[in-house]
């Protein structure tokens, strides 16, 4: 299947990826945001099937049996699973998906699509986060603790990424993030058709006059 254009975020909780992939969404309008399964309960702003379809244990686990997840993972206690069905969605529409997703699941994308691009947002300081988990209201205090102790275990998975944006600045990091998939869409790999038009409409043999000739 031609997947086209795959982007990852991802994010310890309170990085605000939330927010980034939202603005990010704004800017392309080509772009078409996966919204991942969860049994999470809903929290009071979160729309269902805008930002993730909530589901109980025993619908989520019956999806991941018959394999209709691209990639799933449990995740401060909660299972969250992208389906197929929205790859396949987007794909259908010539659009570009999104991915907000955990890094368990960042891996296991890489993995069945290595083209992905794959970011990672990181927060200024450690302070910093736990106030943004505070701030929320939403948490309780075990659910919080749990969040900033998984925190470390997630920056730990940088490596995995292409790239890193630093979530200090809301403005700035979206602009970071536009630059990626500008550049991310400029890659030769990505062009090279285009290239290829021009050479045929010019009669150039590739054979003669590739780069590696000779």
């Amino acid at each position: 299947m031609d997947t086209g254009e795959l982007f990852i975020v991802c994010s310890p909780s309170g990085a605000g990826k939330t927010t980034l992939c939202r603005r990010l969404l704004e800017r392309f309008g080509d772009m078409r945001f996966s919204v991942s399964h969860t049994t999470r309960r809903k929290r009071p702003q979160e729309v269902e099937g805008r930002d993730y379809h909530f589901v109980d244990q025993a619908t989520f686990d019956g999806m991941a049996q018959r394999g209709e997840f691209a990639e799933w993972a449990v995740v401060h206690g909660n299972r969250y699973g992208t389906s197929n069905a929205e790859i396949r969605k987007a794909a259908e529409e010539g659009r570009a998906i999104l991915f907000d997703v955990d890094f368990q699941g960042a891996a296991q994308i890489r993995v069945r699509y290595p083209s992905a691009a794959a970011i990672f947002i990181l927060p200024p300081s450690l302070g910093e986060l736990r106030r943004r988990l505070e701030q929320r209201g939403t948490e309780t205090r075990e659910s919080l603790e749990l969040r900033y102790r998984n925190a470390l275990r997630e920056i730990e998975a940088y490596p995995q990424f292409d790239f890193l944006v630093v979530n200090d600045d809301v403005e700035r990091a979206v602009e970071t993030l536009v630059g990626i998939v500008l550049a991310e869409r400029a890659r030769r790999t990505r062009r090279a058709a285009a290239a290829e038009r021009l050479l045929a409409e010019a009669g150039v043999s590739r054979s003669a006059n590739s780069p590696r000739a000779g």
